[in-house]
């Protein structure tokens, strides 16, 4: 059994999802036999695929083009369609980006595959990789098995393994893998990156966060929580509850209906933890609850809980971590 690990670049610099992706595959792999192949695309990859080759996987392709420089859904599921039929893996695994949803569902179909996608979890049973996934915002999981010849698609929820979990201690030597790609099959032309605000961020790739919810009770009262954030080094965010208000923009928001994320360090003030907001915050590293509520259902995912007034709190620990500096 073969699977195939396609990791996320983006001008040189990596998506932290890939490394979860690759600790599932790891998984997988100790379970089954399975050996790993680990697939970085793009143009000029050589360095970044140098650095895959310092984790334990058996194989590493740099698949480099012109045409691959900036992404393109066309461009990327021409490249990975020739990367796949010639090295035949039974799985390809992806991080479960914004990227990913764009181009995978068409590379599955231009295979006649299916495909399994934001699963959270997997488990070797019966002879077969079983998939779980999500549903009902989380209220719910099933588990999922594929149909059919190989090769078989899943991409694997942000938080859903821990990056940093992925073993090293590898000595494959990468190989350059050239594609063949013409400008005209390339429809879409790469534009700059959308944002929705001059401060947009990508709350996915933020080690820290700092995340508001109903007890912060009015805006006016935001900026104690945002002095903790910059004194601790986080981004700030929140509940759906504050950004439908309009005290956060929406980008901030954490949630099935918002981002879902995965930092080292997650500090929860004043949220209540409504399963819509604990879907997309529970693979944190570590999470910290600060509510006045003891039996608050925070407590239930929190690593550390302090029952107690947000208001006293938080300038308590600001305080503190500026003394710290």
């Amino acid at each position: 059994m073969k699977i195939l690990v396609v990791t996320e670049q983006r001008d040189g610099q990596w998506n932290r999802a890939s490394f979860e992706t690759l600790t599932a595959a790891q998984q997988a792999a100790r379970d089954t036999g399975a050996t790993i192949a680990a697939a970085v695309v793009g143009k000029s990859v050589g360095a970044l695929a140098k650095e895959l080759a310092a984790y334990k996987v058996a194989e590493v392709l740099a698949i480099e083009h012109d045409l691959l420089e900036k992404y393109t859904p066309d461009g990327y599921t021409l490249a990975l369609k020739q990367v796949i039929t010639e090295a035949k893996p039974d799985f390809v695994f992806f991080p479960h980006t914004y990227q990913v949803r764009d181009f995978a569902p068409k590379l599955a179909a231009s295979l006649g595959r299916g495909m399994i996608a934001d699963c959270v979890g997997l488990r070797y049973e019966n002879g077969r990789l079983v998939f779980v996934r999500q549903m009902f915002q989380g209220k719910t999981a099933a588990d999922v098995i594929f149909q059919g010849d190989a090769p078989w698609f899943a991409s694997f929820q942000a938080g859903a393994f821990r990056g940093d979990q992925a073993e090293t201690g590898g000595s494959a030597t990468p190989r350059h893998v050239t594609v063949d790609l013409k400008p005209e099959q390339i429809r879409a032309k790469p534009l700059e990156l959308f944002r929705e605000a001059k401060q947009a961020v990508d709350l996915t790739q933020a080690p820290i966060i700092v995340a508001i919810g109903r007890g912060i009770k009015e805006p006016t009262n935001i900026p104690l929580a945002e002095k903790l954030a910059q004194a601790i080094g986080g981004e700030i965010a929140a509940s759906r509850p504050i950004c439908d208000e309009g005290w956060l923009p929406m980008e901030r928001q954490i949630g099935s209906s918002g981002q879902t994320v995965a930092p080292k360090l997650y500090l929860a003030i004043g949220i209540s933890g409504a399963i819509q907001h604990v879907v997309g915050m529970k693979g944190s590293r570590t999470i910290v609850a600060i509510n006045k509520d003891a039996n608050a259902p925070i407590f239930e995912v929190a690593d550390y809980g302090i029952v107690g007034d947000l208001f006293e709190i938080v300038p308590a620990l600001t305080e503190e971590l500026a003394k710290s500096k």
